[in-house]
């Protein structure tokens, strides 16, 4: 495709050069151009092919970044890198690698945060309005929001703010009926009576806290945007502007499978068939079909997602039990709170979150959780250290979650035992279970394991040795078998495997075991070191006669590293942490 016009685009002063009767068709330059990147690299996808043009809309009438532009999750922000000086990115395969997925001030000074998760845009936006109130500046204040981060807690706290402020503060809402998957709550019950009513039903809930209120049927109408937009340009009150888009608009695929197309890897542009797909089991499916195994028997079985339905497991689960089912939308917090007034009253909640997101739920797990030690279990998918995005690390959880009283966190090495784990969690009525489930290809030894976890911090010595012993928690208990292997063809040692199942605590009675014939401990765990399970294990021998290696993440934020180049930094390899034992003997 041509970009006649996309190539005259180097900032937002170049887009307001233009005819309006030539924006349309930067639309459709901007829409391929995304289409052909995102194909050959992956990346979010219906997410941006919806704001095409509300984007071109408000660069063409607002002065970025004087006025400033806040993009919730920022996964709605391809095309305002193309238009602020980033197109490289996004049409020269040798500088795809250049930009990130989403918003980052070290990339221009058109983005403002780096951000990754949702439900934010109105909380920083307040905070820039009140700066510039505070520095007697006049410029526009842009809080975009969308793709259910509406749910969100902290959206309700923005927009409560907000509405209070009386001062500059517009806030587009890209209403496109979805988050990840189909919306779930009361607010878009609300969305739809006002789109049904062109905006003028009388329930309305933005203008009820006190928001001016623009309605904009069709969200890809480039003239009606630059209208609203210019109507509330360097308005006095706040103001909410609520369009319609259809999410992943412009390629039919998208459009037909908003859930699938939200975020894709690399795929085949003529069938929309994704071009690295894994065929073989998978610890989602597995905990999906053992969910609906025990729902079939037991209607105390309450599986419970944040708006993430697929990426922890329940595809199944969500239509052959339905009323067992609850989608809170993306709102973290309440789902774990929900989960603990499940749990209060004998019902099985199971709640599925992802890494990078149960950081956002700190509070709720001690507070709601675990102070009133509630046994409601919590599956957490996503960790370790990888090469993703910096606001998508799963790397803290255990440091994280480990570490609340009463909190009993297991991190399992294999499908039997991961379902052990899960069986035992759902059954007990004793502690808050969290389990970390296992990251890469499934490992099966199809031995039984007992699904009794009772006696809490209860390790398992899987090889008895000497002198050296090798504690391998959950994922990286492989990495441990490799390095026991290494060793003795190197050294003929001999080593202790141990396979420590809880993350939260130690066996005092077998680390004490290991003081009489061995001088070295290693732990290896697939998450920061900082707060995580290896210092448990080092401050107990910090009095006694023995040398402790920990081995996992530093503390730091890597975004997009190669993970072969962070197990070397790390030192995560058999042959280097071969090398340290013997330098240490």
């Amino acid at each position: 495709m041509e970009l006649n016009i996309l190539n005259r685009i180097n900032s937002p002063k170049d887009l307001k050069a233009l005819n309006q009767e030539d924006l349309p068709l930067l639309a459709d330059e901007i829409r391929q151009v995304i289409i052909e990147k995102v194909s050959q690299t992956g990346g979010h996808f219906g997410p941006n092919l919806g704001m095409v043009e509300a984007t071109i809309a408000m660069h063409y009438v607002f002065n970025s970044p004087v006025d400033k532009i806040v993009y919730d999750v920022s996964h709605q922000c391809y095309p305002h890198k193309i238009l602020t000086g980033r197109k490289h990115g996004f049409i020269d395969p040798e500088q795809f690698a250049s930009i990130t997925g989403y918003s980052s001030p070290k990339e221009s000074e058109h983005d403002f945060f780096t951000v990754g998760h949702t439900s934010t845009s109105i909380s920083l936006a307040c905070g820039l309005a009140k700066a510039r109130d505070v520095k007697g500046e006049k410029e526009n204040i842009i809080a975009v929001i969308g793709d259910g981060s509406l749910s969100g807690g902290e959206a309700y706290e923005g927009l409560n703010n907000a509405a209070a402020s009386g001062k500059n503060m517009i806030i587009l809402v890209n209403d496109n009926d979805m988050s990840i998957a189909v919306n779930h709550g009361g607010l878009y019950k609300n969305l739809a009576e006002l789109r049904q009513s062109n905006g003028t039903c009388e329930n309305n809930f933005f203008k009820s806290l006190g928001f001016d209120y623009r309605f904009v049927p069709n969200g890809h109408d480039i003239d009606a945007l630059i209208n609203v937009f210019s109507e509330v340009k360097d308005t006095e009150k706040p103001v909410v502007i609520h369009m319609y888009t259809v999410k992943g608009k412009g390629y039919k695929p998208s459009e037909s499978n908003k859930e699938g197309f939200h975020y894709v890897g690399p795929f085949n542009l003529e069938t929309g068939k994704q071009l690295y797909s894994f065929n073989g089991e998978n610890y989602g499916q597995i905990i999906d079909n053992f969910l609906c195994e025990k729902a079939k028997t037991d209607e105390k079985v309450i599986a419970i997602t944040a708006g993430t339905p697929g990426v922890v497991g329940l595809n199944k689960f969500r239509y052959e039990f339905p009323e067992q089912f609850m989608d809170v939308g993306i709102a973290e917090e309440h789902a774990v709170a929900l989960a603990s007034g499940l749990a209060s009253q004998g019902a099985k909640p199971v709640l599925g979150l992802y890494s990078s997101f149960i950081q956002r739920t700190y509070d709720q797990l001690s507070q709601d959780l675990a102070i009133n030690n509630n046994p409601a279990l919590i599956l957490v998918f996503g960790s370790g250290i990888s090469s993703a995005d910096v606001t998508h690390l799963g790397v803290f959880d255990i440091a994280l979650v480990s570490n609340i009283p009463n909190i009993v966190y297991l991190a399992p090495t294999t499908k039997e035992e991961y379902l052990a784990m899960v069986e035992w969690g759902l059954e007990q009525n004793e502690h808050p279970v969290v389990v970390r489930v296992p990251g890469g290809p499934v490992i099966s030894t199809k031995e039984e394991v007992a699904p009794n976890f009772s006696q809490l911090n209860c390790y398992q010595k899987m090889n008895d040795g000497s002198k050296v012993a090798i504690l391998a928690l959950g994922s990286f208990y492989t990495l441990g078998q490799n390095v026991q292997e290494k060793l003795k063809s190197i050294t003929g040692i001999e080593a202790t495997l141990i396979n420590p199942r809880f993350a939260s605590g130690i066996d005092e009675a077998l680390l004490t075991q290991l003081l009489a014939n061995h001088q070295i401990i290693v732990t290896l765990e697939d998450g920061v070191l900082d707060g995580g399970f290896g210092e448990k294990i080092s401050r107990f021998y910090a009095d006694k006669e023995m040398k402790v290696l920990n081995y996992g993440a530093t503390k730091e934020f890597t975004d997009r590293e190669d993970i072969n180049l962070l197990y070397e930094r790390y030192r995560l390899r058999e042959d280097l942490i071969v090398e340290d034992i013997k330098r240490l003997l």
